[in-house]
């Protein structure tokens, strides 16, 4: 049997995480592609830092800023009552951190792809940037902000060296679906890892697919290339 409550925890962290970093992650990445500062390098870098930082190394970092002896973790504790560590609430914030390359650099690739003439006539027009962003950028972009979720969700249901730093092994509270394999791979039982895993497997599947099939009928790369 699977281990359900593993599951849709998971389900949900990703949820949550896709959500909130589309939010974040549109103006973002429309910025940083279409800024002359100099310093959006340095802001570019930051965003795909994940990309090439082991998790357990950002899982550490983030386990002691929002730790209770950190300013972040005291004010959280005094506020609601309860540690941010070892909760849903930490386990976001460090998804939320951890997928955000795989938010930002698809959408990045499609926004490039946008017609500068475009920009431009609705510059002429009086539009200010937010309604260009909204009625100009993103329908043209669709495919590469679909992508975006999809890789962000897939990915957060993927975790493992980062929620078990900030989260724990806390059944029903920060036991996602990875760390349910993990304990039952420590537990040599292999048949419950293993349909777990299946399951994983067939997801990945399932996702490679979506974001292909994104990518030919935009007729444009999202996905290709992106990663640094």
């Amino acid at each position: 049997m699977l281990d359900w409550p593993s599951i849709v925890l998971s389900v949900q962290l990703a949820f949550v995480t896709t959500i909130v970093l589309l939010a974040v992650g549109i103006p973002l990445a429309a910025w940083l592609t279409f800024t002359r500062a100099r310093w959006a390098v340095a802001v570019e870098a930051i965003v795909a830092l994940p990309l090439v930082l082991p998790p357990t190394v950002l899982g550490y970092y983030l386990l002691v800023a929002l730790g209770a002896q950190s300013p972040v973790g005291r004010w959280w504790t005094e506020t609601t009552g309860s540690p941010l560590v070892f909760s849903f609430t930490g386990l976001l914030i460090a998804s939320i951190l951890y997928s955000l390359p795989f938010a930002v650099q698809p959408m990045m690739a499609a926004f490039a792809g946008i017609d500068r003439r475009l920009l431009e006539a609705s510059a002429v027009l009086g539009r200010r940037w937010p309604t260009t962003l909204a009625r100009v950028v993103l329908p043209g972009a669709r495919a590469g902000v679909a992508t975006a979720a999809v890789l962000t969700f897939a990915h957060t249901i993927g975790e493992f060296g980062v929620v078990l730093m900030v989260g724990g092994n806390i059944p029903g509270v920060t036991r996602t679906v990875s760390i349910d394999i993990y304990d039952d791979v420590q537990a040599f039982d292999y048949a419950a890892a293993g349909r777990t895993s299946i399951a994983l497997l067939a997801f990945s599947v399932i996702v490679l697919i979506a974001v292909y099939s994104l990518q030919r009928r935009s007729g444009r790369p999202v996905l290709a290339g992106w990663v640094k």
